[in-house]
């Protein structure tokens, strides 16, 4: 039996990525910035934040417009390089 291939994602799309990282007081600002760069025009309303139960990490949410796979590698591969993130998805 063949394997399904996975659906092709058709750009330019809105596209929600989660980046996980430790609890600072500019972790959002951090991410943000960063995304920005990739992707620009992010409005407040495409950002929300949440906590973990004891404080020590924080999970951005952003919705941003794909355009491509190669800036969607960019974007996962600036954030991990900076050192304070831990997971992107």
């Amino acid at each position: 039996m063949s394997q399904p291939k996975a659906p092709k994602i058709e750009f330019p799309c809105d596209y929600v990525i989660k980046v996980i990282g430790n609890s600072a007081p500019d972790f959002t600002e951090f991410v943000v910035a960063v995304v920005e760069q990739h992707a620009p025009g992010i409005c407040e309303t495409d950002v929300s934040v949440n906590e973990s139960s004891k404080g020590r990490f924080s999970s951005v949410q952003l919705k941003i417009v794909a355009t491509g796979e190669p800036q969607l590698k960019a974007l996962f591969e600036e954030l991990k390089a900076s050192g304070r993130v831990h997971m992107v998805l």
